[in-house]
């Protein structure tokens, strides 16, 4: 492959923002196969997009994606933007022989999905990665190496919450996150995606099964023209504008092995600020992580002494420890920001041929296919399975 990769990114909001950081500090730490080339960044506002470009580090701007996306001085597409543009970009850029990294979820609806995975497997030669970050945690990297191992044993039971309360103010402005058409779904797409993809990657294997609940506890809120970010409320004074998608939800899941999981989500849990956790048992032993913990893996051993049985606490910032050796010297932990970072490093080594494409496109619809279950299970008041067919 070339010496550098021409990268367009497609948003400039939180994500955008993120993405940047990784794609300007990964060839800093990291030896790469190919050095990544800030060419475009693209939005829909000129000035803004003009500002972003300046201040995140990126050649220029540009309104118009389609344009970019054609060029020939483009290697790969970036995908930031809300969940109602990914399916058009993410086929667009494939088609025109782009490699593409991709927001999750990979989009709001099982049928842009397949269709994303359908041109992705149609792309010879092509990565097309969805961006699930905390996949790159190294605690939750080193847990899913310890479960491959065995340590656990036969996996019985998954345990997920992930838990924000940036909504919890019934004042709380109006974004796009809050609109069905834009956003897909709620708090089940935003942060319930991630429970999925971590808990089926953790355990190796599939939801098959699901049965689920959704509610929206704030129907309206006040509409605001700039709201793009999370938090902070909004003007009392302001026109309301309809919520569409969920604030929170839970459900039961079956997986192909026969392990039993219990999901909740909620961007409604006052006092819970990024609450990603997850537990899980195995015959010999569990292992717990929760985000806002991020360099801490709980790790418990039933061959332990009756005496001194309980969960040890393992601090993952050790060289051997996944991505740790491009850091810090141990004990000194890592950040949010990191995650995304070690997404590029493992985007950009696997465009090389040196990594695993994962998750693929094909990963990410089978999560699609496990929110699309729950919200027809929510509809319909019974047990689907990951393909939304009803089996009770």
């Amino acid at each position: 492959m070339p010496s550098a990769l021409r990268v367009a990114m497609i948003g400039t909001g939180f994500m955008g923002k993120a993405h940047s950081h990784a794609w300007r500090t990964a060839p800093r730490f990291f030896d790469l196969p190919a050095e990544p080339r800030m060419a475009v960044i693209v939005g829909t506002d000129a000035a803004r997009t003009t500002a972003a470009a300046e201040r995140f580090g990126w050649e220029e701007g540009s309104t118009d994606w389609r344009q970019v996306v054609a060029r020939d001085d483009i290697d790969a597409v970036d995908i930031c933007s809300p969940g109602d543009t990914h399916a058009e970009i993410a086929v667009a850029a494939l088609a025109a022989g782009k490699h593409v990294l991709c927001e999750k979820p990979l989009a709001n609806s099982v049928d842009d999905a397949e269709r994303m995975a359908d041109a992705a497997a149609a792309a010879s030669g092509l990565v097309a990665l969805c961006g699930f970050s905390y996949r790159r945690t190294p605690a939750l990297a080193l847990a899913r190496r310890l479960i491959a191992d065995g340590r656990i044993g036969e996996v019985r039971h998954v345990r997920a919450q992930y838990l924000q309360d940036w909504l919890s103010a019934a004042e709380a402005p109006a974004t796009w996150r809050l609109d069905r058409e834009r956003a897909g779904s709620g708090a089940l797409g935003d942060i319930g995606a991630h429970s999925v993809d971590t808990a089926q990657w953790l355990t190796g294997s599939a939801i098959v099964e699901v049965s689920g609940v959704l509610r929206t506890f704030v129907t309206e809120r006040p509409a605001r023209a700039d709201a793009v970010g999370l938090g902070g409320v909004g003007d009392r004074d302001a026109p309301r504008v309809p919520v569409t998608v969920d604030d929170a939800g839970a459900f039961t899941a079956r997986f192909d092995d026969g392990a039993l999981g219990v999901f909740e989500f909620s961007r409604m849990a006052t006092g819970r600020r990024n609450a990603n956790r997850i537990e899980i048992d195995g015959e010999r032993g569990s292992i717990a992580f929760d985000f806002e913990r991020m360099n801490e893996l709980e790790v418990y051993d039933a061959a332990d002494e009756a005496g001194v049985q309980g969960f040890r606490r393992v601090q993952a910032t050790e060289a051997g420890h996944p991505y740790l050796e491009a850091w810090w010297p141990v004990g000194h932990g890592l950040g949010y920001e990191h995650t995304f970072t070690h997404e590029i490093v493992d985007f950009v080594r696997a465009v090389a041929g040196e990594g695993p494409v994962e998750p693929d496109f094909a990963q990410a619809l089978q999560v699609q296919r496990v929110l699309a279950a729950v919200e027809e299970s929510d509809r319909s008041r019974g047990i689907r399975t990951a393909v939304g067919k009803a089996t009770a």
